[in-house]
């Protein structure tokens, strides 16, 4: 009963998992649409436009807040995601196709936290993306070619500051969004095969030697 019940246990808690994750995929993108509305993508307006959200919109910063909470939870609870479908793995396409999409989509998840650090253009953000740029740069071959691309020249700037919008709000956050149902399906998939595979294996037991 145990050998049963364990991967049992553990491919319902991955599906579990796999709808919260799509549900604050969901948040994250209907509050970043909302935030858009009102965000001036600019060195200077970046921070005034968000300030004016937080005290002048309202219930800018709940929107703001649960924008926030929903990015950071995601990173979280993908990477939870994959330590379960680790421990409860069962090598099938179904399974193959949510282990990939779960590792794809925890990598763009870090990502939209790693493009959100200059958003706000406050100095702790600025000089943190500097020393990301720094670090970039030293990757051989295409270390330089990608800090041309992030910063759209040499210095950090209102170019920037729209190619990482540019990136957080429509590139990265639509592959979240195609990720997080392309892996919960492959779940329900998975789930759905296991139970296929139970039921046959019942009735060649149940049948008369």
């Amino acid at each position: 009963m145990k050998n049963v019940q364990y991967p049992f246990v553990l491919q319902r808690l991955a599906t579990i998992l796999a709808v919260v994750i799509l549900s604050l995929t969901l948040i994250a993108a209907i509050t970043g649409i909302l935030l858009s509305f009102y965000y001036e993508p600019t060195a200077g307006g970046a921070y005034n436009s968000l300030n004016a959200i937080k005290a002048e919109i309202p219930n800018g910063w709940l929107v703001q807040r649960i924008h926030d909470i929903a990015g950071n939870g995601l990173i979280g609870v993908s990477l939870i995601e994959i330590v379960v479908m680790f421990l409860g793995e069962k090598f099938r396409p179904s399974w193959l196709t949510a282990w990939i999409s779960g590792i794809l989509l925890t990598l763009v998840a870090i990502a939209l936290g790693w493009t959100a650090m200059l958003l706000d253009w406050t100095q702790l953000g600025y000089w943190r993306f500097q020393i990301e740029l720094g670090t970039i740069e030293t990757i051989p071959l295409i270390g330089s070619v990608l800090r041309q691309i992030l910063t759209g020249g040499g210095a950090i700037n209102t170019v920037t500051v729209a190619h990482l919008y540019t990136l957080h709000s429509y590139v990265l956050s639509i592959g979240a969004l195609i990720l997080a149902i392309i892996h919960l399906a492959g779940l329900l998939l998975q789930e759905k095969e296991e139970k296929q595979t139970l039921m046959e294996s019942d009735a060649q037991l149940s049948l008369p030697e």
